[in-house]
């Protein structure tokens, strides 16, 4: 399989707004960037992806991918959202012989190698969705699917099971994955809290500017 990564980037001076009661607009910023670097660091250690596709309209996210050698694909519609945008992104990774996706965002701060090589450890056939969802079971931190184009992407409130309910209307053999790893995403300051409890130095180098 030719498994390519899709990692959607919103700009980094806008993401993470429910933060700002706890964190001002330079420190949501270094966050963002910090687990972006985080995010290409991992992905740049597991080999058993051909490819890594970021996904932005931030000048600055695209010229942190091209440091790691990884594709870009600007974003040129303020209005278009992220399902349109990964639609854009898989029409690329098919056109380049991609055979199977990984779809990871970039606020996963407890991600490493090993994360994402379980991941690819439950994609055993094909066709076939892995799917690992948030702490509430509500959003969708990672999705593999094999072939390419196997599903609609429906990211948002309620993608979980949105996207669990299209693997059953194609008759989709799927696979949950609870990981820490993947259920940890910073979006509110409760998830800071839970990020220190976890893992003080990780947290401490995310916002030290």
């Amino acid at each position: 399989m030719s498994l390519w990564t899709l990692v959607p980037v919103k700009p980094l001076r806008r993401g993470k707004s429910r933060l700002s009661s706890v964190l001002s607009e330079d420190e949501r910023t270094y966050l963002n960037y910090s687990m972006l670097a985080n995010t290409l660091h991992t992905l740049a250690e597991v080999h058993e992806i051909a490819q890594v596709l970021v996904i932005s309209r931030d000048p600055a996210a695209l010229s942190l991918a091209r440091e790691f050698n990884f594709r870009t694909l600007q974003e040129d519609d303020e209005g278009s959202d992220l399902n349109l945008a990964l639609k854009r992104a898989t029409v690329v990774a098919q056109f380049y012989g991609a055979t199977g996706l990984l779809v990871l965002p970039a606020d996963l701060p407890l991600l490493k190698p090993v994360t994402v090589q379980d991941i690819l450890k439950k994609a055993k056939r094909s066709p076939m969705m892995v799917i690992a969802p948030d702490r509430h079971e509500d959003g969708t931190n990672a999705l593999l699917v094999s072939p390419v184009g196997l599903i609609e992407y429906h990211y948002g409130p309620g993608s979980f099971l949105a996207h669990l309910e299209q693997a059953e209307k194609h008759r989709i053999p799927v696979e949950v994955v609870h990981l820490p790893a993947l259920e940890l995403d910073l979006d509110l300051p409760e998830d800071l809290e839970i990020l220190q409890e976890m893992d003080q130095t990780i947290s401490y180098s995310l916002l030290k500017t």
